[in-house]
């Protein structure tokens, strides 16, 4: 749920300048979120949203830029965590994820800056990545792999 939340805040933030946290409140409860104040304060924070000056010349929420710095652990959980599958053909894979993560699992893809991936699209519950060519595929795989083997270690305890 948490997730699905986060992910509709995300939606939110690029499609409407929402200057306050009331605001972003009731476009939650408008969409069929139940949340407090309290949590909407939390999911600000741990999606580290910033607030910027919109054309308007009001502050609204924005994602941070955060390119430069290294992949949280925040990103690689949201990977674990969400994602119920993978294919590839050609040059493309095909990700499948729980039920409104498909945006914040591509933005963690997004984040963590994989050599040779051209960018990402996502829907729901499925986002696709573009890979520049098919012989670059098995490697990404490979990394997928090991994050969901991290995943797997991580239940054992």
């Amino acid at each position: 749920m948490r997730y699905s939340r986060q992910n509709k805040i995300l939606e939110l933030i690029s499609t409407y300048d929402i200057e306050t946290q009331d605001m972003l409140l009731k476009l939650l409860k408008e969409s069929d979120f139940e949340v407090t104040q309290a949590t909407i304060s939390r999911d600000i924070k741990e999606l580290q949203l910033i607030k910027t000056l919109s054309p308007s010349g009001k502050y609204k929420y924005a994602v941070g830029n955060y390119s430069d710095k290294p992949v949280t652990e925040r990103f690689l959980k949201i990977f674990r965590e969400t994602i119920t599958s993978y294919e590839s053909a050609e040059n493309l894979i095909v990700v499948k994820t729980l039920s409104g993560c498909g945006n914040a699992a591509a933005e963690a893809i997004d984040t963590m800056v994989i050599t040779h991936v051209v960018g990402t699209i996502a829907g729901d519950n499925t986002f696709l990545i573009i890979v520049d060519s098919k012989s670059n595929v098995p490697p990404i795989l490979e990394i997928f792999n090991d994050i969901i083997t991290m995943r797997l270690k991580n239940n054992d305890r």
